[in-house]
């Protein structure tokens, strides 16, 4: 199961993200606060992590947070259970 692609909407300090994966090996590297701990916190979020209101910029009215995963098909039933989207063959979308 592969990460595909996240999109990030006024979380924590992130306004606006849109970051297309490709199939392989990917690295993520930056400075001390460039925010690269808010990208795995907003996947594990998607996966059913539990938020708090910090995630939400002051003043702001909410965050949106979604992940599209590569997975295998025979994954559809389960996700499909878990109230997960699904589409096409291997795509799963948490929102």
């Amino acid at each position: 199961m592969g990460l595909r692609h996240i999109a990030l909407r006024d979380f924590v300090i992130v306004r606006e993200l849109n970051l297309a994966l490709e199939p392989g090996f990917t690295v993520l590297t930056g400075e001390t606060g460039a925010g690269k701990s808010i990208l795995i916190d907003a996947v594990q979020l998607a996966g059913g992590a539990r938020a708090d209101a910090g995630v939400v910029p002051q003043g702001g009215a909410r965050a949106e947070v979604s992940v599209e995963f590569d997975v295998p098909v025979r994954m559809k039933p389960w996700l499909d259970q878990g109230g997960f989207e699904t589409r096409q063959r291997f795509c799963c979308v948490a929102k």
